[in-house]
């Protein structure tokens, strides 16, 4: 008889046996890896080449290849700068470019009150920068019957002689520090300090009174009512356009402690004594911004107020050099 036509069982082919037989055996766990530890030597390499390169950097740091030959020295001029120039030049001459002790350097300008502070950089290998910020006089003190000049902050400038155009302000005591400590002086100070230059050196002196509060006396002009110490810019603003008014001439006052309604006193044949000033000039030194109407000083290039201002700081003192 022939082969039986019953169908005999189909065997799977290898690979499926051997993909069923993964499926069913358990995984091997899996084998942890471990960092190398770096050998001995080469750890040893490594500190001595760390050792070899800290102090190459302490030797090239103050060697003579790179120490301080040529420097600079800006922002100083007046009665001191030669000699707060010459301190400056011998310090940084014993430094080198890499390695500057700026504490060294405010030493050696630490008995030069004009010096405020210092800026320093550096233009290797050979070459140091020093911009010296300098304290600013905004007007001047009796102390032991000779005018010192004082910053706008009270800052007593007691080796540096005072300029004749700085405003005068009287104290009821002397100062025991470097600064004024008295709060009717130092309103005076910090109303001089906002002022435009061009009217700043027209003021003549600055008090504190009963009756106008703070009142500047301008040479040969007004004496200028500010009342209390706020809203500064804007009562100089104020103050600016009025004396600009040709119908303000010889006035022998100006009140603008409402600085939003000037008012003037003492005029001839019978002017107004008040009004809103809206002039297209102002005195010499000051310009119009025309884009917001306010008084600008161009020296310092902003605007001393709109009106509305409430600042009262002190501008600051390294704006510009002390006179």
């Amino acid at each position: 008889m022939g082969e039986s036509s019953t169908p005999s069982a189909v065997r799977p082919p290898l690979r499926l046996r051997r993909l069923r037989r993964a499926r069913t055996t358990p995984a091997a766990p899996a084998r942890r890896l471990r960092p190398r530890r770096p050998r001995l030597r080469t750890v040893l390499l490594a500190g001595l080449l760390a050792a070899l390169l800290g102090a190459g950097w302490f030797w090239l740091r103050d060697s003579s290849l790179v120490r301080v030959r040529d420097v600079t020295v800006t922002g100083i001029v007046g009665g001191q700068a030669d000699e707060v120039t010459r301190a400056l030049e011998e310090a940084a001459r014993s430094m080198t470019t890499l390695h500057v002790r700026e504490q060294t350097l405010r030493a050696a300008v630490e008995p030069y009150s004009i010096v405020k502070g210092i800026e320093v950089s550096t233009d290797f290998p050979r070459g140091m920068r020093v911009h010296v910020i300098s304290n600013v006089a905004v007007g001047a003190v009796e102390l032991a019957g000779r005018a010192t000049p004082v910053t706008a902050d009270g800052t007593l400038l007691r080796d540096v002689a005072a300029s004749a155009s700085l405003a005068r302000i009287p104290l009821h005591g002397t100062p025991g520090g470097s600064r004024v400590q008295e709060g009717e002086a130092l309103r005076a100070l910090a109303a001089l300090g906002v002022a435009p230059r061009a009217l700043r050196a027209r003021v003549e002196q600055a008090a504190v009174t009963r009756a106008h509060g703070l009142e500047l006396q301008l040479a040969d002009g007004p004496a200028l009512w500010f009342g209390d110490g706020e809203r500064l810019l804007a009562k100089w603003t104020a103050a600016a356009a009025v004396l600009a008014d040709p119908q303000a001439a010889g006035a022998t006052y100006v009140d603008v402690t409402a600085p939003g309604r000037p008012a003037v006193g003492g005029l001839p044949d019978g002017a107004p004594a008040t009004g809103e000033s809206d002039l297209p000039d102002v005195p010499e030194g000051l310009e119009i911004d025309p884009a917001t109407g306010a008084a600008v000083d161009p020296d310092a290039g902003a605007a001393l107020g709109d009106g509305t201002a409430g600042a009262t700081e002190s501008p600051d003192s390294t704006a510009e050099t002390a006179p």
